[in-house]
C-alpha cells in the first residue's frame, strides 16, 4: 500500500512539473494527508470537484478532501454555475422564460445581466437572504455554435434547433462526455414547426411541400406557377448554420434531392426573417411556428387535395409534417444541485404552462374527442375503397368512439424500425405518467397505422407490429409503475385514417403512426 502511495505521489509531482501553472490548477488532499491528486479545476458543483488530470478527467467528492491552489472554490459562499450555449431561438425566448418560471417556484429572484449582444447572465439569488446562489450563463448564436462549445468544454448544455449530427456525437464519444443520443443525454422540452410564410396582401394560402422545396431550389420562380401574381418570388431562409436552417434542408430540400438556391436572403434571427416577409408583398420565407408574427402562415397541401395547417395541436401530435423539436443536450458528467433541479423542472405541469405562454408547443398531454376529429374521419371515409372496405371503418369508429386521443404519438426514423427523436422523448414522458399514476384504473390503447403502400392485410399487420413496439417501450421505460393498476391495449387500423398523401415520401412518413387512446 505504501509503495503504490509513493508511486502515485511520484506521479503527481510529474503532473505537477509537467503542466504549466494555469489560474485554475489545484491539489486536493485526503483528509488524513496520505494522498494528493494535482490536476486543472474543471468545476465543482458544491458537491463533487471535477479535474483534468494526466489520467484523464476525474470527479472527487469534496467532502473527503482538502483543496489547495489559486483555482479553489469559496465553500461556504459557494455559486452554483450553468453554461448554457446554441439555437438563438431557444436562448431569446424560451429558456429565459423558464429560468424565471424555476425562480418563482422555488423563491429566487432571477437578475438579467447582458454582457454584448450573444452573452448574458441570470444571477439567482434566495429571495429572503439576498444571497447569490446561482448563475445561468447563456451565449446565442446557433445550433452549431452549441455543439462546438460543448466539446471545448465551455458550454454545460447545448440548446439545439435539430438532432445532433453522427460526426457531432462521434467526437463528443471520444472527448468522453457520454452517448449524447442516449435519453439521459437528450431531451426534447418543447416543440415547433417549421412554417412557410408570406406577407398579408399576398393572395396565396397554400402551398405543396414539393412546391416549396422548387422554390427555394430556384425552379419555382414566379408566383403566377404558385397561383398568385405575375411577380418574381423573393425568397428569405434562416441562416444555414442555424438549427432552423439546417432543418430546413433536412426536412423540406434534400428528401426529394435538390439544393437550396443561391439567391435567397439569409437572416440571423427567424424574427427579422418574419417582418421583412410580412411587408414584401412578393416574399416567400420559413420561420418557426413561434415566430410567424405579422405574417400570413400558408397551409400546406397534397396532390389528393389533403390540407395540413400547423397548429398547436398539430404540431404537437406531429400530424404537422415539419414538427421541429427543440433539444437539450447534456454531456455525461454531474451538473450543480440547482442545475439538476432547474433541468427536471422542465416536465412539470408549471413548465409546461411557461412554454405555452412563450409562444411554443408544450407537451402536457391532452384528450381530444372524438367530435373534435372530423377531418381525419372524413380523410378516412374519402380513402375509403377496395383497400379500406366500410366494415374496416365501421369497426374503426366502433372501437374508437368510447375513447379519447392523447396528443402524443410515435413516428419511426426513415426506412428503420427506430423510434424518432420526438417519439423517444414521448416514449419518457408517457412512462413518467404511469410511475405517477395518472392513468391508474384507465385503458390506455396503442393504435397503428400504415400508409396505403402495398396490400391492406400486410399493412395493418405491419401497424399492429409497430404499436407492439411502442407499447413494450414504454413499459420498459416505466419502471417503478404499478402497471396492474391499467389496461394496456393494442390495436392497429392499417391504412384507415390517412393524415396526408402516400404520393410523396413524407406524406407516408406521416401516415406512418402510432396513436394512444384513452378512457
Amino acid at each position: 500500500m505504501r509503495l503504490k502511495r509513493l508511486a502515485l505521489g511520484a506521479a503527481f509531482l510529474f503532473s505537477v512539473l509537467w503542466q504549466p501553472l494555469l489560474a485554475q490548477d489545484v491539489t486536493l488532499t485526503s483528509r488524513d494527508g496520505s494522498i494528493a491528486l494535482s490536476g486543472i479545476l474543471l468545476g465543482y458543483d458544491g458537491e463533487f470537484y471535477r479535474l483534468d488530470t494526466i489520467y484523464g478527467e476525474l470527479t472527487v467528492e469534496g467532502s473527503g478532501v482538502l483543496c489547495d491552489g489559486p483555482g479553489c472554490p469559496n465553500l461556504h459562499d459557494f455559486v452554483a454555475e450553468l453554461k448554457l450555449s446554441g439555437s438563438a431561438t431557444m436562448g431569446a425566448v424560451l429558456l429565459p422564460a423558464l429560468v424565471q418560471g424555476f425562480a418563482l417556484r422555488d423563491s429566487y429572484v432571477a437578475t438579467r445581466q447582458v454582457q454584448d449582444e450573444t452573452h448574458f447572465d441570470y444571477h439567482l439569488s434566495d429571495a429572503q437572504t439576498g444571497k447569490l446562489r446561482a448563475v445561468f450563463r447563456f451565449r446565442v448564436t446557433n445550433t452549431d455554435e452549441g455543439f462546438a462549445d460543448l466539446l471545448a468544454n465551455e458550454a454545460d448544455v447545448v440548446m439545439a434547433l435539430r438532432e445532433i449530427r453522427h460526426q457531432e456525437q462521434a467526437r463528443a464519444q471520444e472527448a468522453g462526455l457520454g452517448n449524447l443520443t442516449d435519453a439521459r443525454r437528450s431531451r426534447v422540452i418543447a416543440l415547433d414547426g417549421i412554417v412557410p410564410i408570406v406577407a398579408p396582401g399576398n393572395p396565396v394560402r397554400e402551398i405543396s411541400l414539393l412546391d416549396l422545396a422548387r422554390a427555394y431550389a430556384g425552379q419555382i420562380t414566379n408566383w403566377a406557377d404558385l397561383g398568385g401574381p405575375d411577380a418574381l418570388i423573393s425568397l428569405h431562409a434562416p441562416a444555414p448554420r442555424t438549427g432552423l436552417g439546417q432543418a430546413v434542408e433536412d426536412k423540406i430540400i434534400r428528401p426529394v434531392g435538390l439544393r437550396m438556391s443561391p439567391d435567397i436572403t439569409r437572416h440571423a434571427r427567424t424574427q427579422a426573417l418574419a417582418r421583412q416577409v410580412a411587408q414584401d408583398a412578393f416574399a416567400l420565407g420559413v420561420v418557426s411556428f413561434a415566430e410567424v408574427g405579422s405574417a400570413q402562415a400558408l397551409t400546406l397541401t397534397g396532390a389528393c387535395g389533403r390540407a395540413l395547417r400547423a397548429t398547436r395541436r398539430t404540431i404537437k401530435t406531429e400530424d404537422y409534417p415539419l414538427t421541429a423539436p427543440m433539444f437539450l443536450y447534456r454531456p455525461a458528467r454531474r451538473l450543480p444541485k440547482i442545475a439538476r433541479e432547474f433541468l427536471a423542472y422542465m416536465d412539470e405541469p408549471s413548465a409546461q404552462i411557461v412554454i405555452r405562454r412563450a409562444g411554443f408547443v408544450d407537451q402536457a398531454e391532452e384528450e381530444v374527442p372524438l367530435d373534435d376529429q372530423g377531418n381525419r374521419f372524413a380523410n378516412a371515409i374519402a380513402a375509403a375503397g377496395t383497400g379500406v372496405p366500410l366494415s374496416e371503418l365501421q369497426r374503426m369508429v366502433d372501437v374508437l368512439s368510447p375513447l379519447r386521443r392523447l396528443t402524443i404519438s410515435f413516428r419511426f426514423e426513415p426506412g428503420s424500425v427506430r423510434l424518432d427523436a420526438q417519439s423517444r422523448s414521448n416514449v419518457h414522458k408517457l412512462a413518467q405518467a404511469f410511475e405517477q399514476g395518472r392513468y391508474d384504473g384507465w385503458t390506455v390503447m396503442f393504435v397503428g397505422f400504415s400508409d396505403g403502400e402495398g396490400p391492406p392485410g400486410p399493412n395493418r399487420s405491419i401497424a399492429l407490429q409497430r404499436a407492439e413496439t411502442v407499447r413494450r417501450a414504454v413499459v420498459s421505460a416505466a419502471e417503478t409503475a404499478d402497471l396492474e393498476q391499467l389496461t394496456l391495449e393494442v390495436e392497429a387500423f392499417g391504412e384507415a385514417m390517412p393524415m396526408a398523401c402516400d404520393g410523396t415520401a413524407w406524406g407516408r412518413l406521416i401516415n406512418r403512426r402510432v396513436e394512444v387512446w384513452v378512457r
